[in-house]
């Protein structure tokens, strides 16, 4: 994740960048990840924000365990 925003840094007007995913237990409907950008003009910083989720989602090996009423399975990154 340092990576992904080292990479928004070189591609947007941007001041800082954080990118945090939650872990341990999660309930539906809760978030599982932050993003704050700062910048100076506003479409530079949701410019970078919507690439870091995008990018996140993409490259970061993220599992998570979503369990049902009947079972539960693993799922991988890219789901």
């Amino acid at each position: 994740m340092a990576e992904i925003a080292g990479a928004l840094r070189d591609r947007y007007a941007v001041l800082e960048i954080a990118i945090h995913h939650r872990t341990g237990r999660v309930e539906i409907g809760e978030p599982s990840v932050v993003i704050a950008v700062s910048a100076r003009h506003r479409h530079d910083a949701l410019a970078a924000c919507k690439d870091a989720i995008d990018t996140l989602k993409e490259r970061v090996p993220l599992w998570k365990k979503e369990v049902y009423e009947g079972g539960e399975e693993w799922i991988a990154r890219g789901s």
